[in-house]
């Protein structure tokens, strides 16, 4: 039997969540304070800190994860550009989409420690948000942006500094491709993947109507090391 707290990990419970309408989004009551924070350095820094997702459910990450699988939502390559998932193997569309989408159960935004983020003082309201890191480099529309925050995070560590977010997946170790719009809040987010265990993600897997399940199962281990051990 899995316990609430089991069930937060892996995106089946929202009862530590609360609606943050500044932000339009829905977060852990943990994040509230460092996240308003954030907001208010960006906005005397000249930016509109905005959020383009935060918590996302098991079943939302479920939904994503099968339309892939059935090609039914673009499966993109490391240039970002669409693959024709007929053409590879079980174990490679499995991968493939690993490369994006996060494995339901397996999601960091689960817990609602997790946003995804950009600045809406440099877009209009016919721009289509992409969040590609061509956005935020260059002359993407978000550069000065992640510029500036880059330079906040660095101050994170600092004991002066109160958000302590960082960058999950900034620089590519193989697996999950570069998000540098991906911020996670460590004081919650680190205690929760120390708390995600293999074991807990299989039993959920296992009772779940995934698609491609039987591959996702057979090569755990290495996903659980690559995707989501995120160190």
């Amino acid at each position: 039997m899995i316990d609430w707290t089991e069930r937060l990990l892996l995106g089946l419970d929202e009862r530590e969540l609360v609606e943050m309408p500044s932000l339009s989004c829905r977060v852990h009551q943990g994040l509230v304070e460092p996240l308003t924070f954030l907001q208010q350095r960006a906005a005397s820094a000249g930016f509109i800190l905005k959020v383009a997702s935060s918590y996302r459910s098991f079943e939302r990450q479920l939904l994503i994860w099968n339309n892939k699988a059935r090609g039914l939502r673009p499966v993109l390559n490391d240039a970002g550009v669409a693959l024709d998932i007929n053409l590879l193997s079980a174990r490679d569309k499995v991968f493939a989409i690993l490369r994006w989408s996060a494995l339901p159960g397996a999601s960091r935004h689960h817990w609602g420690t997790d946003i995804d983020v950009y600045d809406g003082s440099r877009i209009d309201d016919n721009y289509q948000l992409q969040l590609t890191v061509e956005e935020t480099q260059g002359n993407g529309p978000f550069a000065e942006f992640h510029y500036w925050l880059s330079d906040e995070l660095a101050m994170c560590s600092s004991d002066f500094y109160h958000p302590d977010f960082y960058r999950p997946y900034a620089q590519d170790r193989g697996g999950i491709a570069p998000e540098p719009w991906h911020l996670s809040y460590a004081p919650l987010a680190n205690a929760f993947a120390q708390q995600l265990t293999l074991p807990l993600l299989r039993q959920q897997l296992e009772q779940t109507d995934l698609e491609l399940k039987h591959t996702v199962l057979e090569h755990l281990d290495e996903i659980y090391q690559r995707f989501i051990r995120v160190e």
